[in-house]
């Protein structure tokens, strides 16, 4: 019988090195408390079955707050934590002590930027081991010091020396039985639930899943800076190989449908017996920055089809050029394509997503994380359009409504050619490998992302 698999995210901690009144898994960073991004990634992984959150005993109605908020499926249960690591991590065990074909997956609410491929990972590891840590090589010198701690002992060799991470992942049985030795132990001490097994149970083997550089702890204040700057910059990828027959009778509204990748998100979804309507200037007389001319076209597909399921903006207008040496009417054309566009379309669109439940696609690029000569208007727009999803996909997740962006590398359009000339295409993606991102996107339950579509020739 297949395992069950629990995320326990523990937030009991009152963070004593956190300079605030706010225990650090409660504040806000990107727009959201650190603990609801945290759980939000549990709630979206395909190999997460449960989730309990292990708060401190005061912030258990905070907890309960969050979970009708969020709207969470998966949260099961709110327990109370200790004033221990090593408590909150009991009070999960006990939880779950009636059913021992339980995988307890235990995470730190103030790492709120995890990603899905690490919890696959520790998914797929479980299968085989019974404990399960995530580790990154230490990237910075390890000493040891003298018991005074005034000078070097010795300096361990690096190549052996890792930097714990979390999720740790269980066997119920197995973590249980550790703790079971560890709590008649009348010199026990830990921080780490990995280190528990690996002293008590020493002939258990614990595997180490790949950590990342970016699925850092918010420790000190500072921290809460560079977490913000990594939302800003968060990426997350999708399946391509998603099952596209999903998209059978759904309604799909793309603007920018005539050409590049717009054109052939249009083929694909007519290919799998979705409803396609494509909206674009040169073929539907649609501009975008029109707010009459978006309204028209959603009504027009409304009455026809009754529902809009899917709303997909690759419409947009690059002028690679010095801003000092454009034309007033090239700085309008643009911020109007570009930003005014985006706008009408996402409010357009909004209340025929909210009764189908639906999701907006918007497309970024990879300039926007960095304003780059002859793009400033390009890419400020582009950073813009970020902001937006980001700020959209918190505004309408009580509606049900998705909101993303896709970020593709350099792809072979029109408008790439149109500035840049003839380039080696091996250097650059097909419109139709980001076209079968879009759809799989589209056929993903993620919200708030930036999907990245990279070209690995």
């Amino acid at each position: 019988m297949k395992a069950k698999n629990i995320g326990v995210i523990l937030a009991g901690g009152a963070g004593e090195r956190f300079d605030s009144r706010v225990p650090k898994q409660f504040m806000k960073v990107a727009g959201k408390m650190v603990i609801e991004h945290t759980v939000d990634v549990f709630e979206r992984s395909s190999v997460i079955d449960e989730i309990a959150i292990v708060v401190n005993e005061e912030y258990i109605s905070k907890a309960e707050d969050m979970l009708f908020s969020n709207n969470w499926r998966k949260v099961k249960k709110i327990l109370s934590g200790g004033k221990k690591r090593y408590q909150s991590t009991l009070s999960a065990m006990y939880a779950y002590d009636n059913n021992s074909n339980i995988n307890l997956i235990l995470h730190d609410a103030v790492r709120p930027l995890l990603s899905q491929r690490i919890l696959y990972d520790i998914h797929k590891a479980l299968e085989t081991y019974d404990a399960v840590d995530v580790a990154i090589p230490a990237s910075d010198t390890i000493i040891k010091t003298t018991e005074d701690m005034q000078t070097i002992s010795s300096v361990p060799n690096r190549n052996f020396i890792y930097q714990g991470q979390t999720p740790q992942a269980f066997k119920l049985k197995t973590i249980k039985k550790a703790y079971e030795l560890a709590l008649n132990d009348p010199n026990f001490r830990t921080t780490d639930d990995c280190g528990v097994v690996v002293r008590y149970l020493p002939d258990t083997p614990v595997f180490i899943v790949e950590g990342e550089r970016r699925n850092i702890k918010l420790t000190h204040v500072e921290d809460i800076y560079l977490i913000d700057k990594l939302f800003q910059l968060n990426t997350t990828s999708v399946d391509e190989v998603t099952d596209f027959t999903q998209l059978k009778e759904k309604v799909l509204v793309v603007f920018g449908g005539s050409s590049g990748i717009g054109k052939e998100v249009c083929t694909i979804a007519e290919k799998y017996g979705a409803y396609v309507y494509s909206f674009s200037r040169t073929c539907t007389n649609t501009d975008i920055s029109n707010f009459a001319d978006v309204r028209d076209a959603f009504e027009k597909v409304a009455i026809k089809e009754r529902r809009i399921d899917y709303v997909v903006l690759t419409a947009a207008i690059l002028k690679h050029e010095v801003f000092h040496t454009m034309q007033l009417a090239d700085i309008d054309l643009l911020a109007d394509i570009n930003y005014k566009g985006m706008i009408y379309v996402s409010k357009c669109a909004y209340p025929y997503l909210k009764e189908s439940n639906g999701q907006l696609l918007h497309f970024t690029s990879s300039s926007y994380t960095f304003g780059r000569p002859c793009y400033s208007l390009y890419s400020s727009a582009k950073a813009a359009v970020v902001n937006f999803v980001q700020a959209l996909s918190q505004e309408w997740s009580a509606s049900k409504v998705r909101v993303n962006c896709i970020n593709p590398e350099r792809t072979i359009t029109n408008m790439r050619l149109t500035n840049f000339g003839i380039e080696d295409e091996s250097t650059l993606l097909k419109p139709e490998v980001v076209a079968k991102y879009t759809i799989a996107t589209l056929l993903s339950d993620n919200s708030g992302q930036v999907i990245d579509v990279r070209n690995n020739e």
